[in-house]
């Protein structure tokens, strides 16, 4: 596999945020500008990423074939879930507001989660995935996937992230967004998880890696989610805690992944 540049780039700028949340640990600060400026910093990861990934499509025509529209619809999501973040920002250091939820953040970051959908849709055609429907464990596959996933959430986003409560209070829009993320959580995972079972034997070349990378870029997402539900219900989250590492070291390998999608010599 040909490591890209702006791949390259990323992965020196996710070294560097590793450092600076070393540094945060070290020092035991949980609401001091340096904790806001990690996430304000954390939200250029995967809006450097998106945009470059876009350039990237637009080398395979953009819309007009297959994985160009992987990338298309993977780089969208990854601005703007870094758009949301800098709101988020914009929350913390200029409204001073720790844990802006819901916020118009929410309203950005929810976007991500159908253009991921979409994007991993195409990128299951770019990687074959549809042949492993024609076999039986294929479709076997498709039906025990979901349902274990649906049953993991649960445990995880119910029992353990809200203590086996899952009460919708506190107004229409907290309600829509608590309803929203742990459904989307869900089709993500599920998806990524097929995506991988049913082209596993098909990947080769220079998709294997990168697409590796991507899947498990959201696989790391989902746990980050879970981890950020956990933390404020528990009322621990800070910026710069363990979630945002997930959330940091998920953004890079999404990032990553998608600029690494290069199938050309």
């Amino acid at each position: 596999m040909r490591i890209t540049k702006p791949a390259l780039f990323l992965t020196g700028f996710y070294v560097a945020l590793i450092v600076w949340w070393l540094t945060i640990q070290y020092s035991g600060i949980t609401d001091t500008l340096v904790n806001f400026a990690f996430a304000f910093a954390l939200g250029l990861l995967p809006l450097i990423g998106g945009f470059w990934g876009l350039a990237q499509a637009k080398k395979y025509g953009m819309l007009k074939s297959v994985l160009g529209k992987a990338l298309t619809f993977l780089s969208s999501g990854l601005i703007t879930w870094g758009f949301g973040e800098m709101i988020w920002s914009y929350y913390n250091l200029i409204l001073h507001v720790e844990v802006p939820y819901p916020s118009w953040a929410d309203a950005s970051f929810i976007l991500s989660w159908p253009l991921w959908t979409i994007g991993m849709v195409f990128l299951s055609a770019a990687t074959g995935a549809k042949f492993g429907l024609r076999s039986r464990n294929g479709r076997l596959l498709l039906f025990i996937i979901p349902l274990a996933v649906i049953i993991l959430s649960y445990y995880l986003l119910v029992q353990v992230a809200r203590q086996g409560s899952f009460e919708l209070t506190g107004g229409a829009l907290k309600i829509f967004f608590d309803l929203v993320y742990p459904i989307w959580d869900v089709i993500i995972l599920t998806v990524t998880i097929l995506v991988y079972g049913l082209s596993v034997k098909s990947l080769g070349g220079r998709l294997k890696f990168p697409v590796i990378i991507t899947l498990l870029g959201f696989v790391v997402n989902y746990f980050a989610d879970f981890s950020f539900s956990y933390t404020t219900t528990i009322e621990t989250f800070y910026n710069g805690s363990l979630t945002d590492l997930l959330f940091t070291t998920a953004m890079f390998l999404l990032s990553f992944g998608v600029n690494s999608l290069d199938i050309r010599e």
